[in-house]
């Protein structure tokens, strides 16, 4: 359906998510560039606040999500203001900020009205969370997508673990344990992505989201991705990750003596062996589990007691404070990692322990 042709746009406000309206788009910037724009729970509250708003106006079509610079549309959450809670702090601020968040991923994924996601460049972890579930989710030949989480001790949230326990085969468990980066071809192979459009196309695809609804405005300016790396390499991935125990799906990879296989190898040896485990865990919980809603419940019970962990302060040390690329891993290999340890991730929150609620009425899909 057609619009009329849209005003000037209309900002309401800044600076660190930006908000305006042009034509039929409540168009959403996250606006942090030199961060290649990482989430703050004010961006997260800011975001909530005006989707709330923009639901209820019949206005606005469809809702755009776009990212300042040229770097990428979001790195993730703000790990420093999370390191220094803590390290400094008394986790209260991570919960908070995890609760926010997630059911914000949670409401995206229901949204009553279109929602597009510009996946151009850098998107990690956060920023996953913000596109990945939306109803339109496009890529260019520019974007480097990942859950990288494993590598700072962390274990993929913001609805992480049920996108990626619902990709093909084993791609999803392949993706987390090794921390690694897909682009466009391999982001629409695993289920993240929807749609790819070249770089140079995404003014006119913002241009015509104003008078054009987002499915006809979208395959107007799509293209056919290159080809899917991951599509090439699923055998041996599956075969791989398929096992049972991270110990077992290293010893299937070593075993295939290949030059992929290895990598995958040398990339989870270096990862938080605890975070590898609770990560395949969560995964394989996740795939069996209702809905996004209770992967986030799992999620954020995972997330609080990795917060508390010793290995996310380390990870976050190494890779981000000091920079020395050097973590010491506690215990520092797996076979120091006992079931019981990873049970405790999963276990029932205690009483006066938070916890992560979603209101009793989440609208369903976008009907448009």
């Amino acid at each position: 359906m057609t619009a009329l042709a849209p005003a000037e746009p209309e900002v309401y406000l800044g600076p660190e998510v930006l908000f305006a309206r042009t034509g039929q788009v409540g168009h959403i910037t996250l606006n942090r560039p030199r961060a290649i724009n990482a989430l703050t729970h004010g961006m997260v509250t800011a975001i909530q606040s005006m989707l709330d708003d923009w639901a209820d106006d019949p206005q606005i079509r469809t809702v755009l999500l776009t990212g300042s610079g040229d770097r990428g549309l979001c790195a993730g959450g703000d790990i420093l203001s999370l390191y220094r809670d803590a390290t400094t702090g008394d986790g209260s601020a991570a919960a908070a900020f995890f609760q926010d968040e997630y059911r914000l991923n949670a409401n995206i994924s229901r949204y009553a009205k279109p929602f597009v996601a510009i996946m151009d460049g850098l998107v990690l972890g956060g920023g996953i969370g913000l596109s990945a579930h939306g109803s339109h989710r496009v890529v260019t030949e520019r974007s480097s997508l990942g859950m990288p989480e494993t590598g700072i001790g962390f274990v993929p949230d913001v609805g992480g673990t049920w996108l990626l326990s619902h990709a093909p085969g084993e791609l999803g468990t392949f993706l987390a344990l090794t921390a690694g980066f897909v682009r466009a071809a391999d982001a629409i192979t695993l289920g993240l992505a929807d749609s790819f459009i070249t770089s140079d196309r995404i003014e006119q695809l913002v241009a015509l989201l104003a008078t054009t609804d987002a499915a006809p405005a979208i395959a107007a300016l799509a293209q056919a991705a290159p080809a899917s790396r991951l599509t090439a390499q699923r055998p041996w991935i599956d075969h791989a990750f398929e096992a049972d125990s991270v110990a077992a799906i290293i010893d299937r990879l070593n075993t295939l003596a290949t030059d992929e296989a290895r990598a995958a190898a040398e990339a989870m040896g270096a990862k938080s062996p605890t975070a590898l485990a609770v990560t395949l865990a969560a995964l394989r919980s996740a795939a069996h589990l209702p809905s996004l809603e209770a992967a986030l419940e799992q999620e954020f019970r995972v997330s609080v007691r990795a917060h508390r962990s010793h290995d996310f302060s380390e990870g976050v040390r190494a890779q981000v404070v000091d920079k020395d690329r050097q973590p010491r891993w506690s215990p520092p290999t797996l076979d120091g990692v006992m079931p019981a340890t990873i049970a405790g991730y999963f276990a029932p929150l205690q009483q006066g322990e938070p916890r992560l609620t979603f209101s009793a009425h989440i609208p369903g899909p976008s009907a448009f």
